[in-house]
């Protein structure tokens, strides 16, 4: 087997009806479920117009810099639901998607979204398509299509480990990676928070604020207060 140049053609997939529940959910909401330490680094950023959440199943792509390779033949292998997630060792010279691939994904073959660890192009074009598309920035400098690579791996984005047919939820927020052999463990949990936020934000609109904790804690810190002006 040739390891870093290979193609898997299966996944174990998350269950199609925990990503339905999912992608009606706020990215922050579900990585509070997560112990705040899933959603990938801001620098990956929405470039496009969707209108609702991106929730769908990871289809991996581990590229060598600069290279979009693997990232063609995952296209080929992309079914409707479908998120295609590709990692890039970093690099940021170079776009490995433009117009033409976007179009093929989005009208053709319906993925839920796209997610870049490095820079796009066509933004001219993109800012304005509805099936969401995050990436690191924007350059007119194409990519190489040399290789190696892998399709259906592990790979790391953004700071976080990606495993094919997680879930993979976006908003405007970013992107937040829900393992699938977590999910049902915690959507109930989600949900349940999105239901008691919208119930915090109509109180927090009338200045109906419980500052409990903040008293508390402030006291455990030990935090003084003075009742004077700053003065050096």
């Amino acid at each position: 087997m040739s390891i870093g140049n290979r193609v898997f053609l299966k996944r174990h997939q998350a269950d199609p009806k925990l990503v339905e529940r999912f992608g009606k959910l706020p990215t922050a909401d579900v990585a509070d479920c997560l112990s705040r330490t899933s959603a990938l680094s801001p620098e990956i950023r929405l470039q496009s117009s969707p209108e609702k959440y991106m929730c769908g199943v990871a289809l991996t792509v581990k590229a060598r810099a600069g290279d979009n390779l693997m990232l063609h033949q995952a296209m080929k292998m992309a079914q409707e639901g479908d998120v295609i997630i590709l990692s890039n060792e970093g690099d940021r010279s170079r776009a490995l998607m433009g117009e033409i691939m976007y179009k093929y994904l989005a009208d053709y073959k319906k993925v839920a979204g796209i997610v870049i660890d490095g820079p796009i192009r066509d933004l001219d074009v993109l800012a304005r398509e509805k099936c969401p598309i995050y990436a690191t920035a924007s350059t007119p400098q194409a990519s190489y299509k040399e290789g190696p690579g892998e399709v259906n791996g592990p790979i790391s984005v953004g700071g976080i480990t990606v495993m094919p047919g997680d879930i993979v939820l976006g908003d405007r927020d970013g992107v937040v990676i829900i393992p699938k052999k977590d999910a049902a463990q915690i959507i109930d949990q989600a949900e349940a928070i999105t239901t008691n936020d919208r119930e915090k934000v109509q109180k927090a609109s009338v200045g109906n604020i419980d500052h409990s904790w903040l008293t508390k804690t402030l006291e455990e810190k030990h935090v003084e207060f003075i009742d004077e002006e700053f003065s050096l």
